[in-house]
This record gives C-alpha cells, sequence and structure tokens, in this order.
C-alpha cells in the first residue's frame, strides 16, 4: 500500500446509497441482483487496478470495501481511487437489473486528507465533490464538522425541505459507527506488516481484531510490505470493515460497522485498546427506530476515554437521522 514516495493517503472516502421504489413495492427487487461480475468489471474501471476477492455480498478490494444488501451500496476507498466517477455507471446498473426508480437517501463522507495536493479529480477538494453530487441530487446538502483549519469530518446527504420533501425515508432500523484514528502506536502498527507477520490471519489474531466484534466472519488481507484490510459480516447481515496503513509518518486505521448497540462505549474502548491511537474522530448515525437512537446523549456526556480528552463534540438533527461528532485526542501528561 506505499506510494513510490513512501506515502499512502488511508483516508477513505465513503460512499452509501439507498434504493427504493416509487410506488413504495419493494419486494420483488434487490440490488444483489446485479451480477456481482458486471459490478466489480464497471468499478474496477474507474477505481482499481487490482482486486483479490470478490463474493456475492461484499467484496474486498486493493484499496477498498464494498457492501451490497437489499437496498443498500456502500463503497469505501482509500488512497486516490476516484470514488464518485462510480456513482453514474452504479445508478444505470441498478437501472438496468433491479425494479428500483428512485434513490431514497446517499451520504458521502470523509475525514481531511493529509495530503489533498495528491488527490485526483473531482477529489481535489470538498467543493469540488459537491459539485458533482449536486449534479445528481437536487435535494443534497453539504456539511462539514469540527475545525476547518484542522481535523475535520465531510458529509454530503439528502436533507430537503420539510415541505418540499418527496419520498419517505429510510424506515427500518438504520445506523453507522465510524472510528477514524490517526498517529498510532508504533509498536501496533508493527503487527501489520511482512515483517511481523506472515499471513493476515495472524495479524488480525495477534492485534485481536477478532475479538473487536466476536463472531464476524472475516475475509481479510495483508499487503506487502504493509498494511492490512479487512472485511466482516455476522449472521444476522451487519457488517464490519477495518483499513490499516501502519507506515509511521502517515499512520491511519480506520474502523466502520452498522451493528445497533444501545451504548457504543464499551467498543470505543476495544479499540482504543486495541490500536492505541493519540486521536481519534468518531461519528455515529441512527434513525429514530434504530437501537443506537439513544446512544447520543451518553456520548455527548462521555468526556474522556481513557487517555484521550473529547476536544471537539457536534450533534446534528437531520430529517431521518440524529449524527454525533466526537473528536478525542491524548494531551501530553
Amino acid at each position: 500500500m506505499a506510494s513510490s514516495d513512501n506515502f499512502f493517503e488511508g483516508t477513505e472516502k465513503l460512499l452509501e446509497v439507498w434504493f427504493t421504489c416509487k410506488d413504495g413495492d419493494i419486494e420483488d427487487t434487490d440490488l444483489r441482483d446485479v451480477p456481482s461480475l458486471c459490478l466489480a468489471k464497471i468499478l474496477l474501471l474507474k477505481l482499481f487496478e487490482k482486486m483479490f476477492v470478490i463474493t456475492h455480498a461484499l467484496c474486498l478490494f486493493s484499496e477498498s470495501s464494498m457492501f451490497v444488501s437489499k437496498q443498500r451500496f456502500i463503497l469505501k476507498t482509500c488512497g486516490t481511487t476516484t470514488l464518485l466517477n462510480c456513482l453514474n455507471p452504479l445508478l444505470l446498473l441498478v437501472k438496468k437489473y433491479t425494479n428500483f426508480d428512485e434513490v431514497q437517501d446517499i451520504f458521502y463522507s470523509r475525514k481531511n486528507f493529509l495530503r489533498p495536493e495528491l488527490q485526483l479529480a473531482p477529489h481535489n477538494s470538498f467543493e469540488e465533490e459537491v459539485k458533482i453530487l449536486d449534479n445528481f441530487f437536487m435535494e443534497g446538502a453539504a456539511y462539514c464538522f469540527g475545525r476547518i483549519n484542522s481535523d475535520c469530518w465531510y458529509l454530503y446527504t439528502l436533507n430537503p425541505l420539510s415541505g418540499m420533501m418527496k419520498r419517505r425515508g429510510i424506515q427500518q432500523p438504520d445506523q453507522t459507527f465510524e472510528c477514524l484514528m490517526t498517529s498510532l502506536d508504533p509498536n501496533v502498527m508493527k503487527i501489520f506488516t511482512k515483517e511481523t507477520c506472515a499471513t493476515s490471519q495472524e495479524a488480525t489474531e495477534l492485534s485481536r481484531i477478532d475479538k473487536l466484534l466476536p463472531n464476524m466472519k472475516i475475509d481479510d488481507f495483508l499487503f506487502h510490505p504493509c498494511g492490512y484490510s479487512m472485511n466482516g459480516i455476522s449472521k444476522d447481515g451487519y457488517y464490519m470493515t477495518i483499513h490499516i496503513t501502519p507506515e509511521p509518518h502517515c499512520s491511519y486505521v480506520s474502523f466502520e460497522t452498522n451493528m445497533p448497540m444501545s451504548s457504543y462505549n464499551d467498543l470505543i474502548l476495544r479499540i482504543g485498546n486495541t490500536f492505541k491511537p493519540n486521536k481519534f474522530l468518531m461519528t455515529v448515525f441512527s434513525n429514530k427506530s434504530s437501537a443506537s437512537a439513544k446512544c447520543h446523549m451518553e456520548l455527548g456526556k462521555t468526556h474522556y476515554y481513557n487517555e484521550l480528552r473529547c476536544l471537539d463534540l457536534q450533534f446534528c438533527k437531520f430529517k431521518n437521522y440524529d449524527l454525533t461528532y466526537a473528536l478525542f485526542v491524548k494531551f501530553p501528561s
């Protein structure tokens, strides 16, 4: 995963798209009706040079993860991949192979890049990304959480005015927890190198990643000479995904799951004990019917995780979702 100048942009671009039918009848249509190889071919042409695993429900690419369920498509890519170039081909595939005729909701998000000047168009800036998304969605809204001159998190989603809402929001319980970590413990990061571990399974077990959310079916990969990615799926269909850039000067780890929890505090502590970051950015999304809907109040009252102190905390109420954003930083003792 290292680039020619030994720098790799671990920060991902994350796209989540929900589809529906205007008449409300979605019983007989499914995004998984889109042929996997057809989907992979289109995405590879836009994003990747190499793909190493593909299944019908999830894909793990050289720099990316993809999850496909009945109504939801998720694609997470790092490096200099051009994720938004996949949006139009995706919409055309869905139109061709399914009966979905409307985007129900969209979430495009990312942390600020460490070296934005290395990104390819349209990812040179969030403003350029918003222009692309606005071409597809009339009801889109763009936001920035955190400090625009430091660590921040960008979001684009559908958030129409109440009187202009033409579609129902996502009714089924839905939630997403994401933890984006930087300045990580070098000793932990060494685990994710070929010098320390010969296989991805060895790295997964040595780091205890498999204990973060037990009973996940894991598909992992250890890069040469360093770097690590994994996807996990539970028996009831929830996912988790982790991407790791271990180089000391650009160390980065992301953790994401849609596992519902009334409290994420224990999971946050396990993640912190596993990777030992000096800084992490956390976001929690949940809609009203989610079991995670009540966790926002608890997160708003949490000022410390081990040695890390909350530096920024923001709460936002959208039409269908609530969002908590927080930045935790380890202060000098």
